[in-house]
Formats: C-alpha cells, sequence, structure tokens
C-alpha cells in the first residue's frame, strides 16, 4: 500500500478520488435507468419478464415471480443445518439491538388548553433489494427487514434477482424468512427498484425502498426518490483505521483487506502515527495479498483507493477521519474510548483489537447499511426509524387562541400571507 504524509493536500486528494465513486457521478447509466424505470411503471409485469429474460437469462411469468411454500422449504435443504441456525443467532443479536431503537408516541398539556404531541406510525410497505449474482449476502436481508419489523411495517417485501433457472439463492430466502419478510420476489436491478417503486399487477407499492445494490439500483433509487421513500443512494464500500504503536500491524492490515475485498472501488485507509506501523501493515497486506482468493479485486481497490496516512499527532488523525466520514471507522490505540470522543462523523464505530469490522457486518446487532462516500456528517444507519413516520398533534382551546391570535395574525401579515391571518381573525369576530 502506497505511505503518504498526511498533510491538508495528500488528505484533499484523497477526498476527491473518495467523492469521484459516488454512484451521483455516473450520468452516462442515467438514460439506461430511466428507460427501464418508465417501461416498467408503463408496461408492469410484462416489462419485468422481458427484462428477466435480458439480464437474467432467466424465462419466468408473472405467477413465478413469488418465491412458494416449496422453494422456501428447499432453500432450507440447501443449506447447511449449521449455517442456518448461525444466521438464527444473527438475527436474535439484530433484533434484540433494534428492539432498543423503538420511538413512543407522546402528548404533553398543558392548563392553558394546549394540546401537544407526536404521533409515530410505521409505514405501510416496505421493499428490501437484495443483490443476487456473485453478491449473495443474506446479512444485508436481515439488516433490512429486521429494522422494518421491529417497526412494525404491515408488509414487508424482498425482491432479488433470479439466476438462469429461474430460483433465487438460498441464502437469500432462508434469511428473509428467518428475518420475518412477508413475501420474497424474483425479480432484479433496476427494474425490480421501478417495480416496487410504482407498483405492478403483482407487486404492490412500497413507501419506502432500502437495500445495496450495484450502479443501475443505486441510479434507479435516486430517479425513483419522491414517488417512494429510499434510505440512500449507497457509494460502495470503506473503511478507515486509526491506529498507534499499540496495534497489531497484521489485525489492521486483514481488516483494511476486509473490505477492499469488496470491490474495486471499495476504499481501505490507514490513519497512523507510527511509521514503523505503516511500513509493517503495507507488508503484512503484501503477505495476504497472496494468498487470500480476491486478491485482483483487492489490488485494485489499493491502487486506486488504498492509502497509509502517516501524521504527527493523534489530533491530526482525528481531524482526517472527520473530514473523510468514513463508513467503517475502527479505532486500534491505547486508548480507544478517548479517542472516539473526538469522532463526529463516522457510520459505525469498532473499538480495540477484537472489534474487527465483520463482526459489525455479521453478527453484533448494530445495522451494517452505513452512509458511505463522506456522507456519514449528515446520515445514519438504517434503524428502526427509517421505517416510521413521526406526525404532528396541535389542539388550542379557544382561549389558549385568542391568547396568542395577535402574535400570528401579525406574524402573516409580515409575511403578507392575509388568507392566513384571516383564518385567525374570523374565530374572534
Amino acid at each position: 500500500m502506497r505511505i503518504v504524509p498526511l498533510t491538508k493536500d495528500t488528505k484533499e486528494e484523497a477526498l476527491r478520488a473518495l467523492i469521484g465513486r459516488s454512484p451521483a457521478g455516473y450520468d452516462e447509466y442515467e438514460k439506461t435507468v430511466r428507460e427501464i424505470i418508465e417501461n416498467v411503471r408503463k408496461k408492469g409485469d410484462s416489462a419485468l419478464v422481458a427484462y428477466a429474460r435480458q439480464f437474467d437469462r432467466c424465462e419466468m411469468t408473472p405467477e413465478q415471480f413469488m418465491v412458494t411454500k416449496e422453494e422456501k422449504e428447499a432453500a432450507y435443504r440447501a443449506l447447511s443445518p449449521q449455517f442456518v441456525e448461525v444466521i438464527r443467532r444473527a438475527a436474535a443479536n439484530i433484533r434484540e439491538f433494534h428492539e432498543k431503537q423503538k420511538l413512543n408516541s407522546w402528548i404533553t398539556t398543558e392548563n392553558s388548553g394546549i394540546i401537544l404531541g407526536q404521533k409515530i406510525t410505521p409505514i405501510e410497505v416496505s421493499g428490501c433489494y437484495v443483490p443476487g449474482g456473485r453478491a449473495v449476502y443474506p446479512s444485508s436481508v436481515l439488516m433490512n427487514v429486521i429494522p422494518a419489523k421491529a417497526a412494525g411495517v404491515s408488509k414487508i417485501m424482498v425482491m432479488t434477482p433470479p439466476g438462469p433457472d429461474g430460483c433465487a439463492p438460498a441464502g437469500t430466502i432462508v434469511a428473509a424468512d428467518i428475518a420475518g419478510a412477508d413475501v420474497i420476489y424474483k425479480v432484479g436491478g433496476a427494474q425490480a427498484i421501478a417495480a416496487m417503486a410504482y407498483g405492478t399487477q403483482t407487486i404492490p407499492k412500497a413507501d419506502k425502498i432500502t437495500g445495496p445494490g450495484n450502479i443501475f439500483v443505486a441510479l434507479a433509487k435516486k430517479a425513483c426518490f419522491g414517488v417512494t421513500g429510499i434510505d440512500s443512494v449507497a457509494g460502495p464500500s470503506e473503511i478507515l483505521v486509526i491506529a498507534d504503536e499499540t496495534a497489531d500491524p497484521r489485525f489492521v492490515a486483514a481488516d483494511l483487506l476486509s473490505q477492499a475485498e469488496h470491490d474495486p472501488l471499495a476504499s481501505a485507509i490507514l490513519l497512523t502515527t507510527d511509521a514503523a506501523l505503516a511500513q509493517a501493515v503495507s507488508d503484512e497486506v503484501d503477505g495476504f495479498l497472496k494468498v487470500l482468493s480476491r486478491r485482483e479485486i483487492i489490488g485494485q481497490s489499493l491502487d486506486n483507493y488504498g492509502y497509509i496516512f502517516v501524521g504527527e499527532s493523534m489530533e491530526d488523525l482525528v481531524d482526517a477521519a472527520n473530514t473523510i466520514a468514513s463508513e467503517h471507522l475502527e479505532i486500534m490505540t491505547k486508548d480507544p474510548y478517548a479517542v472516539m470522543t473526538g469522532i463526529r462523523n463516522a457510520g459505525a464505530i469498532f473499538l480495540g483489537p477484537y472489534s474487527s469490522e465483520p463482526l459489525g457486518d455479521y453478527y453484533a446487532g448494530p445495522n451494517h447499511i452505513l452512509p458511505t462516500n463522506g456522507t456519514a456528517r449528515f446520515f445514519s444507519p438504517l434503524g428502526v426509524n427509517d421505517f416510521v413516520k413521526r406526525t404532528s398533534i396541535i389542539s388550542y382551546s379557544r382561549q389558549a387562541l385568542e391568547a396568542v391570535s395577535a402574535d400570528i395574525e401579525l406574524f402573516a401579515e409580515e409575511e403578507g400571507l392575509t388568507a392566513h391571518a384571516n383564518s385567525i381573525r374570523v374565530r374572534f369576530e
């Protein structure tokens, strides 16, 4: 990995490279995505059948979109009993964590005749997109479906591409069933996002669409926002590690590569104050690359978006981490909790040498669907709050309104909205 001093110029150079990976910048694909969306909006199921043939090399009818009870049973048989139990245990951890995020409605009353409050209502239909092909991630199914279930969503549907045999991946089916999805559809790509956004003869319209996908899926979510809600337009995966001289270079290298293997566009960055650690981590990376199966993808990722920055102080490292606002942030220092207090921008923080990022990906409980491309400055991980709506409640008695009527009328008149003022005034004529 390249080792460079941490300066204003090198930090800005890295930021430009990282931001350039954002799906918002792939204009050349948007025309294709919009054509797919419009075709699905107009033709519904028949467009989905045609796209299954074109993209998935699969002949299907609308009646075959939905995963049947028999297909679920076959999926359980296809997985080892040990893996099924691991999915169940992971689901239990994720469920327990997200149950604690639930918000409650509230009401306050005053003697003057004022009642104010907030009503929490789950959305009715959520759509969870799950990639297929080489990127089959049962863990993402759990992370999407379980928060929606905890929020009380009435209908949760999972969408995933079929293989050429017309079947959905067994791991996706089993994870969706364990997580509590109501229905699984074998539809993938931008066409699946369009189907959930607009609805078809077979697939209901979703109030919100969540879940990862390729560039076409990301751009389709972006294009459908407003017609339906979305979690975010996610970019490639990224990890940032803050480490000092106490860190184990082998641990650091392994964790950097755990994200670099996702995608040639993935980013892996080390921030350290110790030049010796920087070199040791780079050497460990070289060693791992000789034995890891996805070495070609990892190599491309590190060549394009891998950095080891050596800074002068821990304050400089924390400042750089807040500027980069990484999806995953590991802190391997003598006192990781003290360093954490300075972190403002990160999707998820992993503290200490035994809190490796894959622990969060699969098992610990917090959600692994996290803000990317610097959006941790203003976005949060996916959670229960993404599947509920907050509605304000306002009730004033005649006496309470009369006491503030002059204030409201003046405010309205200053804004030139005389009908606003009038709607208050007529109540006291």
